[in-house]
């Protein structure tokens, strides 16, 4: 019975923390080359999604590689959220699991430009694997 005490105790409190959350717009700064339209079809998504999107205009790669994004890893630009950097045409779910849970990590990454991802055109091809930056080699963050 105490196990289910604790676990009431802690769904409430998560809850009411994404209650209390949900009316504040998070902040998302993203940069991205000047040429990049996707970019602005993501940037719209975020918007969509109750973020506060500020863009800018930049060189990506320097900034990559200082956030700790390898070269193959790389998205099409770069986001910082809420202390992580969120790289690429990471779906929302994504974004949210990792503001949720706060793993200690640099950030997230959704490598490329897949069709079908937020802020791309076509149909998705299979599950998006998006892997976690900042800690050693990059590893699966989650498969959307």
């Amino acid at each position: 019975m105490n196990w289910l005490i604790r676990l009431l105790t802690v769904w409430t409190a998560l809850t009411m923390s994404t209650e209390l959350r949900a009316g504040e717009a998070t902040e998302a700064l993203i940069y991205k080359t000047p040429q990049c339209g996707c970019c602005d079809e993501y940037a719209g998504y975020l918007r969509q999604n109750g973020f506060k999107v500020t863009v800018r205009e930049t060189q990506l790669a320097p900034m990559s590689r200082k956030a700790g994004i390898p070269e193959k890893f790389e998205g099409c630009h770069l986001a910082h959220i809420d202390g992580y950097v969120v790289s690429g045409h990471v779906p929302v779910a994504a974004i949210r699991k990792l503001l949720q849970e706060r793993p200690a990590i640099g950030g997230i990454t959704l490598p490329g430009m897949p069709l079908g991802s937020p802020g791309m055109g076509g149909a998705k091809q299979e599950p998006f694997k998006i892997y976690e930056i900042g800690r050693g080699k990059p590893k699966l963050f989650l498969a959307e």
